[in-house]
């Protein structure tokens, strides 16, 4: 249970509605979300009346939640949570486009991505700096080199960043730079990890692992959540299952079921989802439909020169297309929206 409450709470009123829990033998947390404070206690305990908790003049209100995960539940929070970086709104009704190479590899590559996106109506710029690889013999990253490019790019576009921490100590120089961080999927249950992105000062983008259950991401969220930072943008990425014709099984499903029950915005990334450039579009449109509120791209100059994830990279040509369609996606769902007669 939860209790939620006003905004300029008094440390007094505090105090006596502590009080009132430690004397009946109560064990309570304290939880600070959305400038408020909340405090969580079992449901279950019989010597709990909800109308005297009501009474104390610093309860906005009661929550009874079952579900395993408390901040990120739309029961607490209603109304859908916008995060806005650069002035860029994520979670609104336009979806947010974020794309760029999967590794940031030299300057003339990442500056040329940049500009691509930029050119054709993306918003963020994407870019690996730190990369966790299946094998130890594959591309790592430039690492702090890569940040400095990164950045550089950001500073001849305009775009803001977004790239991927894997270690909780590079997360104080990360912020200096990017303007998002990225928890990657083989992180999402790296729960130091994600109390560490809770405690920074940045949105976080947290990509779902390849086999979690939507409770697992949840209560992935909840963590980050639980240090104070509510700044959080879920992925879909794509899940691991019996299939051969694709990296992963995008499971679009996941969309609707987790707007139902989170005030979280979620994007989701059919690059990784598929792991084939040819199959990108069709389930960008479909991610769309599906209700995501924005989607993340890979896009090289060279796909075939990409030294990480090339089968699944966007070239110019073929992002310039995507990004064509998505306008008409915006276009048509604004006229049905508005109940156009054209349409």
């Amino acid at each position: 249970m939860l209790i939620v409450l006003k905004e300029r709470d008094n440390s007094e009123e505090l105090d006596r509605l502590l009080s009132y829990f430690n004397k009946r033998g109560i064990e309570t947390y304290l939880i600070k979300s959305d400038n408020r404070t909340i405090i969580e206690f079992s449901s279950e305990d019989s010597n709990v009346d909800k109308k005297q908790i009501m009474s104390f003049p610093v309860v906005d209100r009661v929550i009874d939640i079952k579900d395993p995960f408390r901040l990120v539940n739309r029961k607490l929070i209603e109304k859908d949570t916008i995060i806005e970086t650069n002035n860029i709104p994520i979670g609104g009704d336009a979806p947010v486009i974020i794309a760029g190479p999967c590794s940031v590899e030299n300057e003339r590559q990442i500056i040329d991505t940049a500009w691509i996106v930029k050119e054709h109506g993306g918003h963020i710029l994407r870019g690996g700096v730190f990369k966790p690889r299946t094998s130890p013999y594959s591309f790592q990253g430039l690492r702090k080199e890569g940040i400095h490019l990164l950045f550089k790019a950001k500073q001849e576009t305009g775009l803001p960043i977004i790239s991927e921490v894997v270690d909780s100590g590079d997360i104080p120089y990360l912020e200096k730079y990017v303007d998002i961080l990225q928890v990657g999927s083989r992180n999402m249950q790296n729960y130091e990890l994600l109390k560490a992105v809770g405690r920074a000062d940045k949105p976080v983008l947290l990509k779902r692992a390849m086999s979690a259950t939507l409770n697992e991401f949840l209560m992935s969220a909840e963590y980050i959540m639980m240090e104070g930072n509510r700044q959080i943008i879920l992925c879909e990425r794509g899940i691991r299952t019996f299939t051969d014709h694709s990296r992963n099984t995008l499971d679009l499903s996941i969309v609707p079921a987790i707007k139902q029950i989170t005030h979280l915005p979620i994007i989701v990334d059919p690059s990784h989802g598929t792991g084939r450039s040819d199959l990108v579009e069709s389930m960008s449109l479909a991610a769309l439909a599906a209700g995501a509120q924005g989607l993340m791209i890979e896009v090289h100059p060279e796909p075939q020169q990409s030294l990480s994830d090339a089968n699944q990279a966007l070239n110019p040509l073929q992002f310039s297309n995507l990004m064509h369609k998505v306008q008409h996606f915006i276009e048509w769902q604004k006229a049905y929206a508005n109940h156009s007669p054209a349409y």
